[in-house]
């Protein structure tokens, strides 16, 4: 489920000792709360989000990628390699890196360190998070990359990159952390993932880990031998463990922590009057839907195939069910507008790619039992509860434990289709047993969030394959949409994808394959002091060892 990009792809997921000390006796700390411990340092196995954000500052990428505010889009930049070249029909790539790059152990970094790391990555007995995901590269029957055929190392400095005929590569499906091979190189490939290595590490990046305090705190300290570095910005960056959430906004609110995310939208009022604090939003990365299994999942788990559920499987009676669903009175009694109502699965932060001419299905009960009687559905005993063919129109609603949004937002979802004569039953469910049941394709109906890649990635989602496209869980089916990601992943001009994309979202709304409720805002409160944050679309500590504090 992780894809080759700037994201980890958790299908629900939740971003989050003592005093650790002054401004005053530490001008130049920043601590940052978060919920819960990582496991690892070690970017090939950073699988949850805290992990990734804190191994992303210890080991660098041969390409920085920072977020374009006016265009919508990703744009690279130079990091580890200070350029790089693709062939004129895109059959290779050559890196030019740095040659003051070192390690902390004070090991330059070279050419071999970066073919060790993609070697490591795509070896099955390592079974790192990007494991499976070097199609363009040359591979063995096991998808691990096959180094003599992938790279020509031209020198310390300069490594060229090969593909397989009919490749589309992309930069950012190339460019990833990379680690030292003169470190894992001596572990047995099978003992990389427990090796002592992962949380002692040597590091390339702006921080090294100075102290682990497990369940307690991570302190991470300048590197002052890093090209990055610059004494005029932070030299410590505590990440605090907090797990309960009302003591990490207390900690914010009294100056012990500097930045804390996922603020619940009851408490901006009372943030709003501390001058010592300040909000900003991520928008546009998450967004909460009811999904609708378009197909049966009795059938399916009994190994008959791909039946159209008997509930769901017609998209007039989905698009009547989005109808029903009023989801701006969630959006404004409970989110406080801090977020949009969501049409398709792309952004509005894709500015050059969201299709603007997409009109919302909008409440509208009445038309919703119109679309309902047309296709069939009338309430023929008079109990309340619209039926056809003898089927009654009633379902559980299963959603995640923990989740306050989401049990005021069934509340809701419940009262609406009583309204059109639909019955329902909601049932709360352990993340553990939602997962399970999402991956068979056991439910009918859920409500859950996504939290969307950058680059857009919408084969994983929405391809018919249900074989490949493993996170498809409403098993959303249609052979035009398919044709369009396929175009999709190969290399085109700009007016082209442009052009794919909006008539992707067109047949996506015309589809409804779930309500699409609305994009959520990561809400981040930080203290007024920190200066040069940049919190955006790529996360709310990205790039940090650019901050500075004020005294």
């Amino acid at each position: 489920m992780i894809r080759k990009s700037l994201f980890l792809l958790p299908i629900l997921l939740i971003i989050f000792l003592s005093s650790c000390g002054t401004k005053t006796e530490h001008p130049n700390r920043v601590v940052i709360g978060i919920p819960a411990d990582v496991n690892t340092f070690n970017p090939l196995f950073a699988f949850s989000v805290d992990e990734g954000q804190v191994t992303e500052l210890l080991y660098l990428s041969l390409a920085d990628f920072r977020w374009n505010e006016n265009l919508g889009e990703l744009e690279a930049h130079p990091m580890l390699a200070n350029s790089w070249e693709w062939a004129e029909d895109s059959s290779s790539i050559t890196f030019y890196l740095r040659d003051d790059v070192m390690w902390s152990d004070s090991i330059p970094l070279t050419t071999e360190d970066v073919v060790f790391s993609l070697d490591v990555y795509s070896d099955p007995v390592v079974n790192s998070r990007l494991y499976g995901f070097f199609e363009d590269f040359y591979t063995d029957e096991e998808n691990h990359i096959d180094v003599k055929k992938s790279f020509l190392v031209k020198s310390d400095y300069e490594l060229q990159i090969n593909f397989k005929p009919g490749a589309t590569p992309k930069l950012i499906d190339v460019v990833h952390p990379v680690i030292p091979k003169h470190i894992f190189d001596k572990y047995d490939r099978k003992d990389i993932e427990t090796a002592e290595a992962n949380f002692n590490p040597v590091t390339n990046g702006p921080f090294v880990l100075k102290k682990w305090d497990r369940n307690q705190t991570i302190t991470l300290g300048i590197n002052e031998n890093s090209f990055l570095y610059n004494p005029e910005n932070i030299n410590e960056l505590i990440f605090k463990i907090i797990p309960d959430y009302k003591s990490r906004l207390t900690q914010l609110t009294k100056g012990e922590i500097d930045l804390m995310e996922l603020i619940s939208t009851e408490d901006i009022e009372e943030l709003k009057n501390l001058d010592k604090v300040t909000l900003r939003t991520i928008e546009g990365r998450e967004y909460d839907y009811v999904a609708w299994n378009n197909i049966d999942p009795n059938v399916y788990k009994d190994g008959g195939g791909i039946t159209p559920n008997k509930l769901f499987g017609k998209k007039e009676v989905r698009i009547a069910l989005t109808h029903a669903i009023n989801r701006k009175e969630i959006l404004e009694e409970y989110l406080y507008n801090y977020g949009e109502l969501a049409a398709t699965p792309i952004s509005p932060i894709f500015k050059t790619y969201i299709n603007s001419d997409i009109e919302q299905y909008n409440y509208d009960p009445e038309k919703a039992r119109e679309i309902l009687t047309k296709e069939g559905w009338r309430d023929t005993n008079n109990n309340g509860v619209i039926d056809k063919n003898g089927v009654e129109f009633e379902f559980t609603l299963n959603i995640p434990g923990g989740s306050p949004l989401r049990t005021y937002a069934s509340a809701i979802i419940k009262n609406n289709l009583k309204a059109v004569g639909i019955n329902i039953n909601v049932e709360t469910l352990e993340m553990g047993s939602l997962m399970d049941k999402l991956y068979s394709k056991s439910m009918d109906a859920w409500m859950a969030a996504w939290y969307i890649p950058i680059p857009i990635e919408l084969k994983a989602f929405w391809y018919s394959d249900l074989q490949t496209s493993p996170v498809n869980f409403v098993s959303y089916q249609n052979k035009k949409a398919d044709k369009i990601m396929d175009e999709l992943t190969k290399n085109s001009t700009i007016d082209k994808k442009k052009k794919l994309y909006f008539e992707f979202q067109e047949i996506i709304h015309e589809d409804e394959p779930m309500t699409f409720m609305y994009w959520t805002s990561n809400i981040v409160g930080i203290n007024e002091s920190l200066r040069n944050t940049g919190i955006g679309p790529l996360g709310a500590i990205t790039h940090c060892w650019e901050w500075s504090v004020k005294n």
